[in-house]
């Protein structure tokens, strides 16, 4: 039996469809972090628990000696869900709407990208908390140099040689890291990338799907990705390095709406991403509203596994 009901239903589910691959397309800091998602339902204020791998010492059990056991909560670190976000948008025919898919992605794409942003934007802010690294760099131009300090601090923090690290900088700092004349390691080891008297130290990435990222390359053991969302509060340019266990970013569903108030709603989840899509409507405009929400919270959840690399550019 074909209901007013069901045809809502139907309707909340295509155009959460449409939703799926812009989420995961315009990630850069998203992807890069360490991202929980289940599907449970959350209420803002909550605290989650996500997993990272402990930190434990070897002991020496001499002859008699006994075994000391270590608390099984290093492994865990907490963050709060204290963003939620919407972005909300009117279908004034919302049929013409489903009838041309082109249409729907039209409505769909911006309101979906503004979640993102804000996401992206609230990890990039997480800088200041990088406080167990001393920053490297200064009000001036990036170089070889600070990136290598950079990933010495890193590698002295103990951050897993074989864990892959990011360095995430903005527009400008990326350019100039094009043109730095060149880098030790290309001079010595003459990759044909760079090769002896290269102008470009950046060789090509090697992480799968790294080019839909926006990454350049390899450099200094750092995967290299630009951002638009890299703060810079004033003359300085707050990049970031990390591996991925340096960040959390944890997501969880919102409820369904309250039945009988004529708002039917869908999750769009992939990639352990998710976000829930409200469809009611709005008696001012006589219009289907369409609104894109999503309950997260980012932290620092392992402060010597990154670093700010500030610069000018």
């Amino acid at each position: 039996m074909i209901t007013s009901q069901n045809v809502a239903e139907a309707i909340v589910k295509l155009v959460a469809a449409e939703a799926l691959a812009p989420i995961v397309g315009n990630l850069v800091f998203g992807r890069l972090v360490n991202r929980d998602y289940e599907k449970t339902v959350a209420q803002a204020g909550d605290t989650v628990n996500i997993a990272i791998p402990p930190i434990l010492v070897a002991n020496n059990i001499a002859e008699g000696g006994t075994v000391t056991p270590q608390s099984p909560n290093l492994g865990n670190a907490q963050i709060v869900l204290n963003t939620h976000i919407e972005a909300t948008f009117g279908i004034p025919d919302v049929t013409k709407a489903l009838a041309v898919p082109d249409l729907l992605k039209t409505y769909m794409q911006p309101a979906i990208i503004a979640i993102v942003e804000k996401i992206e934007t609230d990890i990039a802010s997480l800088y200041s908390n990088f406080t167990y690294n001393q920053a490297v760099g200064s009000a001036a131009g990036i170089s070889e140099s600070v990136v290598d300090s950079a990933e010495t601090a890193l590698f002295t923090a103990k951050v897993p040689p074989q864990d892959m690290k990011f360095l995430i900088v903005n527009a400008a700092t990326f350019g100039a890291l094009r043109q730095v004349a060149r880098f030790t390691e290309f001079q010595t080891v003459g990759y044909a990338a760079g090769g002896p008297g290269g102008t470009n130290g950046i060789i090509d990435a090697n992480m799968p799907g790294a080019g839909p990222l926006g990454a350049n390359g390899k450099l200094k053991d750092f995967l290299v990705f630009r951002s638009q969302f890299i703060a810079k509060p004033s003359t300085t340019t707050y990049n970031m390095a990390f591996s991925r266990d340096a960040l959390g970013l944890a997501i969880r569903r919102l409820p369904q709406p309250i039945p009988g108030t004529g708002a039917v709603a869908e999750y769009a989840e992939m990639g352990d991403f998710g976000v829930r899509i409200v469809m009611s409507y709005a008696p001012n405009s006589l219009a289907q509203q369409f609104t894109v929400d999503c309950l997260y919270g980012c932290a620092v959840i392992r402060n010597n596994f990154g670093i700010q690399v500030q610069s000018n550019n």
